[in-house]
């Protein structure tokens, strides 16, 4: 495992916060199910094999990691803001939300924070919006792909209930596969129907 993926963790330490938790959501792009939160503290420099870009990892490969994170953690936590109060908040809100409650869900009271691009105004605590974080920052890579590996559960879980939709594959994203079955079936009981291809004015623009 690269040592620099801890230099945010160790200037944390340096400042005196010996509990610092990555923090990540995932589900801000699709056009169904939940915005999902991880936070992760990890023992800082411990060796989490296979740690990457959730991004760059197939399925398997983040679910064997995940598995590994829970293991190795200090502490992990999820909070999922489901597709109504993404609707009522919007994606910011939801997503402040979101992190805000997998940080208060954590076993081990964090005292620092490192946060993928953005900060969490909500949460009284140190911390630090680290650019690319889910590339570069150990904790942030491991809060990111226990979230997705979460999300992705529970969008194959949604498939079960409401198939048609074909959200296992697509876990809700706007792929051309899944805008057919919208066309087709219209939204499902758990699309974000405030979302511009619901509304009114522009469904017609949909079903073409």
């Amino acid at each position: 495992m690269r040592p620099q993926l801890w230099k945010f963790e160790r200037r944390a330490q340096a400042m005196g916060y010996q509990v610092v938790a990555g923090v990540d959501e995932v589900g801000m792009g699709p056009l169904a199910g939940p915005v999902v939160a991880g936070a992760v503290v990890l023992k800082v420099g411990d060796r989490i094999p296979g740690l990457n870009d959730s991004k760059l990892m197939t399925a398997d490969e983040r679910e064997r990691v995940e598995r590994i994170i829970r293991r190795r953690a200090v502490a992990v936590s999820l909070c999922a803001v489901d597709h109504t109060q993404v609707n009522q908040l919007g994606l910011y809100g939801a997503r402040k939300l979101a992190h805000a409650g997998a940080v208060a869900g954590l076993s081990v009271k964090a005292e620092y924070l490192l946060i993928d691009a953005f900060d969490i105004p909500d949460v009284p605590l140190p911390q630090m919006a680290v650019v690319r974080g889910d590339k570069i920052c150990a904790s942030i890579m491991a809060a990111s792909i226990v979230a997705k590996v979460a999300r992705d559960r529970a969008m194959i879980e949604y498939d079960r209930l409401y198939p048609g939709w074909g959200f296992a594959d697509h876990k809700g994203y706007a792929t051309p596969s899944h805008r057919a079955a919208i066309r087709r079936l219209g939204p499902s009981p758990i699309h974000r129907t405030s979302w511009a291809p619901f509304r009114v004015s522009e469904l017609a623009g949909l079903q073409n």
